[in-house]
């Protein structure tokens, strides 16, 4: 586990030349320095600028076919988006369902991954009960769910408004350390149709963050006067100003953001490339 408080996403585009190794090389004195007039010619086309897209299986059989992303996240969207162009034309199409499971019956592991299959599903089944001839059924539907967990076992979602943000944060601040947990859904329909016609894969990942001990009521007041942290649970941002109230953290901190990218990639490749029959594949055993 690593501590992390660095920004973790530019959405800057890229400017001046491409990426090269040759830079580095130079830098470190492995290349000789060449003036600009004795560098190879350019071809007089535009070199393309990285970075390139990730080059695996599961991604190039996704190309060009529909994939949905069901949450509304701007994060989930930018981090799924930047992450090497996985897919450039992700529909947006955020469940509708009310997030009413019981906290108490449930606990925190399970109420934050029921909660993701339930929007898997609900996505799942309405595009496919609404498919057309023109528009082909979904190749792959992602869900997440993120939620804050205080040592005392307090479920914090998203703050319902200025006083409950302030009392929020100064609750974690107070209790130092709390726990997010994001549950991530991957559903892919099986090309034989077997029931219940799609493979689904999940995965909760847990990260502790530590507030900083000196953080204080003015800087929290001054926080939530920026409304950063008014649409992700336990009301901040880590990516952004939210910052300022973290010391440390322990884990991934993309899954405190909202999205888990290399854990999400592992269950986009169970579910859309296991096509197997686990019947099948039980009796070969």
């Amino acid at each position: 586990m690593a501590d992390d408080k660095k920004p973790l996403l530019s959405t800057s585009p890229p400017s001046g030349d491409p990426p090269s190794y040759d830079d580095a090389a130079i830098q470190h004195g492995q290349l000789p320095v060449r003036p600009s007039h004795q560098r190879q010619p350019s071809s007089g086309k535009a070199l393309p600028r990285g970075p390139f897209p990730l080059d695996l299986p599961v991604l190039n059989q996704l190309k060009g076919k529909r994939v949905i992303l069901a949450s509304a996240s701007p994060r989930r969207r930018q981090i799924l988006s930047q992450a090497s162009l996985i897919f450039p034309k992700m529909e947006i199409t955020p469940s509708t369902k009310p997030e009413n499971l019981s906290k108490a019956e449930l606990g925190p592991f399970e109420y934050v991954l029921q909660t993701a299959i339930m929007k898997c599903l609900d996505i799942y089944e309405t595009a496919i009960q609404n498919s057309l001839a023109s528009i082909p059924d979904p190749s792959l539907v992602i869900s997440a769910d993120t939620v804050v967990v205080t040592t005392s076992g307090l479920i914090l979602e998203k703050p319902r408004s200025e006083a409950d943000h302030i009392a929020m944060l100064k609750m974690l601040r107070d209790h130092r350390v709390h726990k997010c947990y994001t549950a991530v859904v991957a559903l892919a329909p099986r090309e034989d149709a077997r029931a219940p016609g799609y493979n689904m894969e999940t995965t909760v990942e847990e990260t502790k963050v530590i507030f900083g001990a000196d953080v204080s009521d003015e800087l929290i007041e001054a926080y939530v006067k920026t409304r950063e942290g008014v649409d992700k649970a336990g009301g901040y941002g880590l990516q952004g100003l939210g910052s300022l109230l973290v010391d440390r953290i322990e884990g991934q901190s993309d899954n405190v953001v909202g999205l888990p990218l290399r854990a999400t990639l592992g269950i986009i490749e169970k579910a859309v490339l296991n096509q197997e029959d686990p019947d099948e594949a039980e009796d070969e055993e």
